[in-house]
């Protein structure tokens, strides 16, 4: 027993590095993609829609069309809001940090008819301080609105979800707590910025009695769970989309 326990502590660290950590993980690789389109918005033109964030935004370990973003666009496009594929600057191990400089390099062309921001878990993973974190998340935030053409209504951020329930995080009261201090942070910001603030974390800890909502990786969320943030999220753009 003991000898097996060990062995799977070890297998889950090496995952731990894989997902969360800057090293790509050995059964799905997800790069950032980001499709850079010059040309000016009008409302007659589909709208744009770009995703910030780390693995939770890129998808580590499901399909593309799994993807949190992937799927609130099919799910928009259902209820006839004409909306196009997600573009993404998000890799998975990002912190806020990481997050910044590669929107300086990459320099996407707004005004976005939608941004999502979801971005933390790798500044909390990593114990880098909380005061940082507030005043990256802050600018992170301004400059998802600024993307948005000013509008904050068409800023939606997302709380970081909780992976101490997940095979990896092992039921560690310590990385809960943790990440409800993060969240306690981005959430003070967003309300205070006047941007709409979709709590995933609630639902991101069913996976603590259901499997079923946790990738194969370990740590990472299945399919499943990202369609229970779109449920959150998607009429939260409706409302100013449609």
């Amino acid at each position: 027993m003991g000898k097996h326990y060990n062995t799977f502590i070890t297998v889950l660290g090496t995952v731990l590095l894989m997902g969360i950590s800057n090293i790509a993980c050995t059964k799905v690789s997800h790069t950032t993609t980001m499709t850079t389109d010059t040309a000016t918005h009008t409302p007659t033109d589909t709208m744009r829609y770009l995703a910030l964030g780390d693995s939770y935004t890129i998808g580590q370990s499901v399909a593309e069309d799994q993807r949190f973003p992937a799927q609130a666009v099919a799910m928009l496009l259902k209820d006839g809001v004409d909306i196009s594929t997600p573009q993404y600057i998000a890799t998975t191990g990002w912190t806020t940090a990481n997050l910044q400089s590669a929107i300086a390099t990459q320099k996407p062309q707004g005004p976005y008819a939608a941004v999502t921001l979801l971005i933390g878990v790798n500044d909390q993973y990593q114990h880098l301080d909380t005061a940082g974190y507030r005043t990256r998340f802050t600018q992170l935030l301004q400059q998802s609105i600024e993307l948005a053409g000013g509008r904050k209504e068409r800023v939606f951020v997302l709380s970081i979800p909780d992976y101490s329930v997940t095979p990896f995080g092992g039921g560690s009261s310590a990385i809960r707590e943790g990440i409800d201090e993060f969240n306690a942070i981005n959430k003070q910001i967003t309300l205070n910025s006047g941007v709409a603030y979709v709590n995933i974390t609630d639902a991101s800890r069913l996976a603590a009695t259901d499997a079923t909502l946790v990738a194969g990786d370990g740590l990472h969320p299945s399919g499943k769970q990202y369609a229970l943030w779109v449920q959150l999220l998607v009429p939260q753009m409706e409302k100013v989309l449609k």
